[in-house]
């Protein structure tokens, strides 16, 4: 277990669906904070349980992740698991019945958060904030509307019924994402707007969500007329923005800095080691390096010795605000187990709540 007074910064992945002997390695780190799941690492509930109660042996502080939002993104969709609608589905209720629509929210909420952690995840990166302006492939039905009060009364319910459950949650991508139609998995999307048309629109929702939210995730975006940097690499838009004139207190996690939008910074392609490092310098507290454990793994290897050098030569230093940022993500409460929550009338409810997915 890390000294708590140890920043661990790095969020990295696994390679299956049970540890191998370079995951194990990797995860004794203790510069490693987190692992986050994907799709590859599921055969069914018995088996993740028990790779997370693995991780957890070699480190209890360790925070278990999955990108698990509903609709498309949903790393686990069999074996019980109950298919969840996508965040649009919500947000057309919402133009027929308000109050159903929040309540089906809360429920979502509670039937993800209810479903991870009896297998033991700690947190998802829900919800999506981004607003729907039908351009963004990436974004497309994954956001709940495309006005930011519906988004901010929706992510509001769903958060309340993430923590009925016990876990925290992750607002994403900051400023937003839903603007622009190029995707950052494999281009750098610009957004050409100013920063009074942006906070106007898309970014209100993490100025009324501000005293709710856990987590946030900057965007792979660049706004030119605010900063040349992307959102996740620039002081402006974290420390200005979203940190002093938005007054977020929460983590902040880069997004995946595998991604080809993640790296390209003032007009070079900085090694993944430079890339967190830069991400941790504008104001992140936690830095994703995700599908890098799979084969020789070198690039995880590579980050971990490029992170413990930067600490011995100073040009990083742990950061004890940070660290208990991400102990704060941690779930609160026991969790239920399986057949436990599947018997409870709560949960029981939630899933008859439900609009079909």
């Amino acid at each position: 277990m890390t000294d708590k007074t140890l920043h661990a910064p790095l969020i990295i992945d696994v390679a299956g669906t049970e540890l191998n002997a370079a995951d194990r390695r990797r995860l004794a780190d203790p510069l490693v904070g987190g692992v986050i799941h994907f799709a590859r690492n599921w055969k069914d509930r018995a088996q993740m349980t028990a790779l997370n109660a693995e991780i957890k042996a070699i480190r209890p502080d360790i925070l278990v992740c999955v990108d698990h939002e509903g609709g498309r993104v949903q790393r686990f969709r069999t074996d019980g698991f109950t298919r969840l609608p996508s965040m649009r589905t919500l947000g057309e209720l919402w133009m027929r019945d308000p109050l159903r629509a929040t309540q089906a929210a809360v429920a979502c909420g509670r039937v993800l958060a209810g479903e991870l952690r009896a297998c033991g995840v700690d947190f998802s990166f829900a919800p999506v904030l981004d607003l729907d302006y039908g351009e963004s492939s990436v974004i497309g039905d994954r956001s709940f509307h495309r006005d930011p009060r519906v988004v901010a009364l929706l992510a509001r319910s769903l958060m309340h019924g993430l923590l009925q459950a016990g876990m925290a949650n992750c607002g994403k991508h900051f400023p937003g994402h839903g603007f622009v139609k190029a995707d950052s998995h494999v281009a750098m999307p610009v957004d050409r707007r100013s920063l009074k048309a942006i906070l106007a629109d898309d970014a209100r929702p993490y100025d009324w969500l501000t005293g709710t939210l856990a987590a946030v995730m900057p965007a792979h975006v660049i706004y030119p007329k605010v900063d040349a940097r992307p959102a996740g690499f620039s002081p402006k838009w974290l420390q200005q923005v979203l940190r002093g004139k938005l007054g977020f207190d929460g983590a902040v996690f880069s997004d995946d800095l595998s991604m080809e939008a993640a790296r390209r910074i003032d007009g070079r392609l900085l090694s993944y080691t430079d890339a967190a490092l830069a991400a941790l310098d504008a104001g992140c507290d936690l830095a994703l390096l995700c599908n890098q454990s799979i084969g020789e793994g070198a690039a995880l290897d590579a980050l971990l010795d490029g992170f413990a050098e930067a600490r011995r030569s100073r040009r990083w230093t742990p950061n004890p605000a940070s660290e208990g940022r991400r102990r704060g993500l941690m779930p609160r409460g026991d969790s239920l187990g399986w057949d436990a929550l599947v018997a409870s009338s709560a949960y029981r409810q939630a899933v008859d709540m439900l609009p079909h997915a």
